[in-house]
């Protein structure tokens, strides 16, 4: 007798960032993304995150990494 396997799978993805020595954590997906000035606030599927950049420079490589990954 053969059985039919029946499976669900949920993927999801963690992604470390590493900025001046301090890690974020992003679990995918990210749901929403708010910047004022140098901080950057997000969402991802844990919950809301914050990051506070030095630099526009910093801000914008942040944001890139987080859309893009």
């Amino acid at each position: 007798m053969m059985r039919s396997l029946d499976c669900a799978f949920i993927v999801s993805f963690i992604i470390t960032i590493i900025f001046n020595g301090t890690q974020i954590q992003v679990k995918q997906p990210v749901h929403s993304i708010s910047v004022h000035k140098n901080r950057v606030v997000f969402t991802d599927a844990q919950g809301e995150k914050s990051a506070q950049f030095s630099t526009v420079n910093e801000r914008r490589d942040f944001i890139s990494k987080l859309v893009n990954s």
